[in-house]
């Protein structure tokens, strides 16, 4: 009889250690009584293989019986990492698969090595090896040991483009967020191959050309070609650029009851005939998204409709204003925050669990969320619901370093050589809040203060906090004398509007004016002694710039009010107005205008000394700090001003340097004058005319920190003035 027909009369398992026989014939697809089937024992294999838990499965006939041998894959005692410098233990074990008391098996070892090196080569590093080791331990048990050779960084040596006709390589290559390998940009790790930010690159790329009006641009290609000795790469970007597109007819349609399509038009800020721009679509969609919105429709959707005409080189736009589906958040789920709690989160939102969905609010919210700046990434996206009608919110988080220790030192005009030392923790705890403590310690000023602040006080949106502080300010050379002070401000700041903020403050302050020279003024020798203030203070401030830290557009303007005399024996009261005003001339070329007036008054008492204003330094440059105003013309002092106005006119521009020495230039004009209300003392000169400067200057981004340099020269001045040529202000941080 052949093994074909053969009956199996007993099934014989051998090798077995740690899985029971009952588990291995329950893969089996041949049974005793059953005629012997090699189609069958194939099969049996291969669902035995499937399991994981074998090294090595043979099925085989002796006579009668089905015997079948296996090797069992050992149990994982530990795993290891040799070799591993840049990237620690704790964050490859959460990367690997593998994991103690799992079953080996080569298959996950080869995946796990895989997953090794995607992230040595997000880290830049594609020369890196990965070694897996196998170290036999009795009672088939095994230790998994991966020895890593991490080799050199890989950097981009050169970065290319093709089809670009209108802008430069250069240019293009400020536009990306991935550098070439230069000497420079040792601080930076931009230099270093990514492909996820070569991604990022092909977005940057599009956006740029999308606002310069190619309508029709794309990217055909982003190409990484890592050189043969494996230690750099060389990145060529396909460019598609197109013609340039200006606005045609613009028109808004809505099939609202109760929407004036008239009103809706007034909030597109731009018309025919203007470069096209798609970020200026964007805020447009947002701004009518708002206002429908602020009429009572919560589901309304605005779909701006183009119509590219290539002969004419124009694109007529209509935005499309409709009730929108009747969709509801139905949760929001928030991952990635360790540390973070979901609290400080959820309070950025704009939308809460069970609100109509809104597309602005939506997009505002991810942005508040980006803002805080507790993330390294921030994915916010729309998931199906249970139902039609409902949407999921999924907040993806990749949490960073908030906590900054660092040391300084410099030079600046104002204070002469500092040394600066902070701590600082930007989101304590987790719950949001700021903690910080700094010294400085300067030739002329020190100062040592302690902040804390909650955003969110009591659960609402305010902004709440302190300052401790004291400083000892060495008045010599422009007043002849020393102010040391020591005080406590409590302050809370709350949003009226979404660009309205109002903030409220309490200081007080024991101070002194002491060391006052033989030889000062009449008016700093009555003021001599201690002094104690208690001050209420009130701002408003209306904000609709695009940025705050690099503004390009849009203007700020506040109003402070302070009110001092509720307790102490300094009695004011102040009032100040500024505002800036910015206009983006061309691409990264900023002109800005700013100004600012204030006026402050005595409360059945003269206006003392240390709360008078000042003018000059950074207010009024190519004159001293305290240059200019009111002065003792017998002893030389500078004795402040009750009133004062000052402005500045300033064109800031690139130098055509790569955007990665972050110098850029500046050519301003500043004005101003101070003055008091009734002069008491012959001696004191005091004309309250126009002063006047112009120069240029230099400003450095520099990775030890902000280098600014300023030559002023003198248009209109009063003959008692103390003039300043040079102005540089620089420092370093670490």
């Amino acid at each position: 009889m052949t093994q074909t027909s053969s009956v199996i009369k007993n099934i014989v398992v051998q090798g077995m250690q740690r899985i029971e026989q009952g588990t291995i014939r329950s893969y089996l697809l041949l049974q005793e009584g059953d005629s012997f089937d090699r189609r069958r024992v194939d099969q049996s294999l291969k669902s035995l293989f499937a399991t994981g838990l074998f090294a090595d499965v043979v099925v085989s006939m002796s006579g009668n019986s089905l015997i079948v041998k296996v090797v069992e894959n050992p149990v994982i005692n530990r795993i290891a990492f040799e070799g591993n410098k840049r990237i620690t233990n704790e964050n490859l074990k959460t990367e690997v698969v593998l994991r103690p008391r799992v079953v080996f098996t080569r298959t996950k070892v080869q995946a796990d090595v895989k997953r090794i090196l995607e992230i040595y080569r997000v880290n830049g590093r594609f020369s890196t090896s990965v070694v897996p080791k196998i170290i036999q331990l009795p009672q088939n048990r095994a230790d998994l040991v991966f020895e890593i050779n991490e080799g050199p960084l890989t950097k981009v040596k050169r970065i290319s483009f093709v089809g670009n006709r209108v802008e430069s390589d250069s240019d293009l290559r400020s536009v990306i967020r991935t550098k070439e390998s230069l000497w420079y940009n040792f601080f930076s790790s931009d230099d270093t191959y990514d492909p996820d930010r070569i991604t990022l690159d092909r977005e940057l790329l599009r956006r740029h050309y999308l606002a310069e009006g190619y309508a029709d641009f794309s990217v055909d290609s982003a190409i990484g070609e890592l050189t043969p000795d494996g230690k750099a790469f060389f990145i060529t970007f396909s460019v598609s650029e197109g013609e340039r597109y200006k606005f045609g007819n613009i028109d808004v349609s809505a099939n609202l009851r109760g929407v004036n399509t008239k009103e809706l038009f007034t909030l597109i800020n731009f018309q025919k005939g203007d470069q096209y721009d798609n970020t200026k679509i964007d805020k447009a969609v947002d701004k009518i998204t708002d206002a429908v919105g602020n009429r009572g429709f919560a589901f309304v959707e605005v779909k701006p409709k183009i119509n590219s005409n290539r002969k004419e080189k124009v694109i007529n736009l209509t935005f499309r204003v409709s009730e929108g589906p009747r969709v509801f958040i139905e949760r929001i789920n928030i991952t990635g925050n360790m540390r973070t709690i979901d609290k400080v989160i959820r309070r950025e939102f704009q939308l809460a669990e069970g609100d109509a969905f809104n597309a602005a609010k939506f997009r505002r919210s991810r942005q508040r969320i980006q803002s805080l700046n507790f993330f390294n990434k921030v994915n916010v996206q729309r998931l199906p619901g249970s139902s039609p009608d409902k949407t999921i919110v999924k907040v993806e988080v990749e949490e960073k370093s908030t906590g900054a220790l660092s040391f300084g030192f410099g030079y600046s005009t104002e204070n002469g050589p500092l040394i600066d030392v902070g701590v600082r923790e930007s989101n304590l705890l987790g719950k949001g809040q700021v903690l910080s403590l700094n010294g400085t310690l300067a030739g002329e000023k020190s100062t040592l203060s302690l902040s804390f602040t909650e955003p969110y006080f009591l659960d609402r949106d305010i902004a709440a906090g302190y300052d401790l502080y004291h400083v000892n300010q060495d008045n010599q050379a422009a007043s002849s004398s020393d102010l040391v002070k020591t005080g406590l401000g409590l302050r809370a700041g709350f949003l009226l509007s979404q660009d309205l903020r109002q903030r409220w403050g309490y200081r007080i302050e024991a101070a002194s004016i002491e060391n006052v020279g033989a030889s000062a003024s009449s008016l700093i020798k009555s003021q001599e002694g201690d002094r104690y203030l208690s001050e209420v203070s009130h701002t408003l401030t209306y904000d609709r710039r695009d940025s705050r830290i690099s503004p390009s557009e849009g203007y700020r303007v506040s109003v402070t009010n302070d009110l001092a005399g509720l307790a102490g024996n300094v009695r004011y009261l102040r009032n100040k107005i500024d505002g800036v005003k910015y206009y983006q001339v061309y691409d990264k070329v900023i002109f800005g205008i700013k100004g600012n007036v204030g006026h402050i008054v005595g409360l059945d008492k003269d206006v003392e000394f240390p709360d008078r204003f000042s003018l000059g330094g950074n207010n009024l440059r190519g004159f001293l700090k305290n240059g200019v105003g009111p002065r003792d013309i017998v002893t030389d002092d500078s004795l402040g001003g009750e009133w004062i106005y000052a402005g500045s006119l300033q064109l800031s521009f690139p130098l055509g340097l790569p955007s990665e020495f972050g110098i850029s230039g500046r050519i301003f004009s500043d004005y101003g004058s101070m003055g008091s209300v009734n002069p008491s003392n012959s001696n004191i000169r005091d004309s309250g005319s126009l002063r006047g400067s112009a120069g240029a200057g230099l400003g450095w981004v520099s990775p030890m920190g902000p280098i600014n340099l300023d030559l002023s020269y003198v248009l209109m001045k009063e003959d008692y003035d103390k003039e300043e040529l040079l102005r540089v202000n620089f420092g370093t941080r670490f």
